[in-house]
């Protein structure tokens, strides 16, 4: 099966073959035709098997061949709901590159961050809105988002959003959209409360079933290294005196930190690349050719953008950042050692990352080699809640005055324009 056999527009074709996508997973197979018929869909899934794709590209079908008929329509009319700011940031960037060539487009809000970002792309007008609870029901309470013109309603990882104590903002959500409308329930385990849940949103829904990747390749040596968040970059560097190192994928959780990264190896001298969501298609292709015909050491990528990578012979990955999503971690060091080919994989973990290392050694059902010669070994413990609150509140604060002086500043140049041209004048 490949993605031309599901009836999908010559536009979704075009972003997946730029992707290196040429064959779906199963829930893609499965849900895609689905969707595409219309029927609301109950999928038992986990992130990791391939789930955004299979419900992002027949949303984004169905969305283009409306706007065909109505191409001035510029309203809100997918409502994807997810428990985390992570997961919205993955799904808003899937949606990016699949609809690249749709003109559809598409906004996450969530909580944390200051709202103005977020309410200028909702006051621009937006055809799919990615949202976690609180913050979606923030800007409904303030007016920024009405939800009468939903067609599609998506609800992921519903089982982590009963967890998180989000039963009521989703009810609250659920009671404001149309009754008339395509409905998406996605959890990755099925207990009764889920089931019930899942009875209040969905009309008649299609089951779907798919099995987590579980397991890593036997011929991945996996090792694990533990330091403090200010080392890792010292650890890093420590790690690829190693020469043997010269071709390695490095993982990062966010485009910022991508770059980052890749900018701390060019002033080491280490020819590196990063890739990710930011970077435009012929920016993407240009590293990751560099990077296989060895011009590049280091290619630097987040989850989203290393989608579709296939390297011959790779041997080494290193998880710069831990993955919160332990299916991710199989999905990363599964781009080693593929063929039979042995592959190494290195593990750096800074405190707050801990607890998803146990997650990802409960999963594949093994323990990560911890390497004790360590030169940046980790001496912090994990930040308490409370110590996690104020650390945020102050990022957060510190934020806002650096935009707040900018601001400021930018006012103030353009007062000193402004007289100066006066004078010009007189």
């Amino acid at each position: 099966m490949r993605f031309e056999n599901l009836e999908l527009i010559e536009p979704l074709l075009k972003a997946l073959k730029e992707e290196n996508y040429t064959n779906p997973t199963s829930i893609q197979e499965k849900a895609i035709p689905l969707i595409l018929q219309g029927h609301d869909v109950l999928g038992s899934a986990q992130t990791g098997t391939g789930k955004t794709a299979a419900f992002s590209i027949p949303i984004l079908q169905r969305l283009y061949l409306d706007r065909d008929r109505n191409p001035n329509a510029r309203k809100i009319s997918t409502l994807i709901l997810t428990p985390t700011r992570e997961l919205a940031i993955q799904i808003g960037e899937s949606l990016s590159i699949y609809g690249k060539y749709t003109g559809l487009r598409n906004t996450v809000i969530f909580g944390g961050v200051n709202q103005g970002k977020q309410t200028d792309a909702l006051r621009n007008g937006v055809d799919l809105l990615v949202a976690t609870p609180g913050r979606l029901l923030d800007l409904m309470n303030q007016g920024f988002v009405n939800l009468k013109s939903i067609q599609y309603f998506v609800l992921d990882e519903a089982d982590r959003m009963l967890d998180m104590g989000f039963i009521h903002d989703i009810k609250k959500v659920i009671a404001k959209l149309p009754e008339r409308r395509q409905s998406l329930f996605f959890s990755a385990t099925m207990p009764e409360n889920i089931v019930e849940l899942s009875r209040k949103i969905l009309n008649n829904p299609q089951k779907i079933e798919v099995s987590p990747v579980s397991s890593t390749a036997e011929t991945i040596n996996q090792f694990l290294y533990y330091t403090n968040k200010g080392t890792k970059k010292d650890l890093l560097l420590h790690l690829l005196e190693d020469q043997k190192m010269d071709q390695v994928l490095l993982f990062a959780k966010t485009k910022h930190g991508a770059d980052k990264i890749d900018r701390s190896l060019s002033d080491a001298k280490i020819k590196s690349a990063a890739i990710h969501g930011g970077k435009s298609q012929n920016q993407r292709q240009k590293a990751l050719q560099q990077f296989k015909d060895g011009q590049v050491r280091i290619l630097v990528a987040t989850d989203i953008a290393a989608r579709g990578i296939d390297i011959d012979k790779l041997r080494y990955v290193i998880n710069y950042d831990i993955p919160n999503i332990s299916e991710t971690y199989v999905h990363r060091i599964g781009r080693s050692g593929r063929a039979g080919g042995e592959g190494v994989s290195i593990s750096i973990s800074e405190p707050e990352d801990n607890v998803f290392v146990k997650d990802i050694e409960e999963l594949i059902n093994q323990q990560i080699e911890v390497i004790r010669d360590n030169p940046f070994p980790q001496t912090e413990s994990p930040m308490s809640v409370k110590e996690k609150k104020e650390f945020e509140k102050e990022k957060m604060q510190k934020k806002q005055e650096f935009f707040a002086a900018r601001n400021k500043n930018k006012s103030g140049q353009q007062g000193r324009d402004g007289r100066n041209d006066r004078k010009g004048r007189n």
